[in-house]
């Protein structure tokens, strides 16, 4: 049966583990938060009007081999993480063990997107509670990685009963962070929209900014979110598996080989 879970506290508790964390939670993240900028740079540089790859199945492969990598590296952040919790030192190469089982995390990825997806199709709102029904899914991987993807959502689903709303309210704690790290690059995009909108609607000239121009702003505002989320991205990463564990305790379901496994003609029919 869920449990009403002390927030505030969580998060004391949470910032109490980073702070005795042997290896410095800042230079981790900041490590990981530049690779991921840099997967991005490259993404953006392929798609966003480079005549050698926009529009070309080159530039596909660059933005879902960027997408990919990432998802990969935000399994070694989690990893981390959750050596922080148990008390482990755990160094800077730990950001790549995910690639140590990169196949399941990517498989993860794209069947945790497809349903989310499918549920969005019915109304915005399913989709976002679709959402929250998955949440823990990356997490009972990254726990054990010999678990099979289908597994880890079902455990996630078994797990959230109960959490969904309190796993909102803890982003809702957030979001004025996360609103801090994207305002300028916002700011950036909707200030050129609303100049292209409004020189269509009058009929007068527009002048683009140019590729180099916007690479430029985007890197720039891009390492203002970075300095930002610097300051809580661990404590709401570890929040979150607080969360975690509670659920796992007070729901009885653990991503442990050979446990809490279901039939295949069970998790296709009562997955989604």
């Amino acid at each position: 049966m869920a449990e009403q879970i002390d927030r505030p506290a969580l998060k004391a508790e949470m910032k109490e583990m980073l702070r005795s964390a042997q290896v410095s939670p800042k230079g981790f993240v900041g490590l990981y938060l530049l690779l991921m900028l840099a997967l991005s740079m490259v993404d953006r540089l392929a798609s966003s009007g480079n005549p050698v790859t926009y529009g070309t199945p080159l530039g596909s492969f660059v933005s879902i081999l960027t997408s990919l990598l990432g998802v990969v590296l935000q399994a070694g952040f989690i990893l981390y993480c959750m050596d922080i919790r148990r008390g482990i030192r755990s160094g800077y190469l730990t950001l790549f063990d995910g690639f140590s089982f990169a196949g399941r995390v990517i498989g993860l990825a794209i069947l945790e997107t497809l349903f989310i997806f499918l549920w969005a199709l019915l109304f915005v709102v399913p989709g976002i509670v679709a959402a929250y029904r998955y949440r823990f899914a990356y997490l009972n991987l990254c726990e054990n990685p010999e678990l099979g993807c289908m597994d880890a959502l079902d455990l996630s689903k078994k797990q959230t009963v109960g959490y969904k709303g309190q796993l909102f309210m803890l982003d809702l704690s957030y979001l004025g962070w996360a609103l801090l790290a994207s305002f300028p690059l916002s700011l950036w995009f909707s200030r050129t929209s609303f100049r292209s909108a409004f020189s269509m609607i009058t009929g007068g000239a527009y002048i683009a900014p140019s590729l180099a121009s916007t690479l430029v702003m985007n890197l720039l505002f891009s390492l203002w979110a970075v300095a930002v989320e610097l300051f809580y991205l661990p404590a709401y990463q570890c929040s979150e598996l607080g969360y975690y564990e509670i659920a796992k305790r007070t729901s009885g379901f653990y991503p442990t080989a050979g446990s809490e496994r279901q039939e295949s003609d069970d998790e296709a029919s009562g997955l989604l």
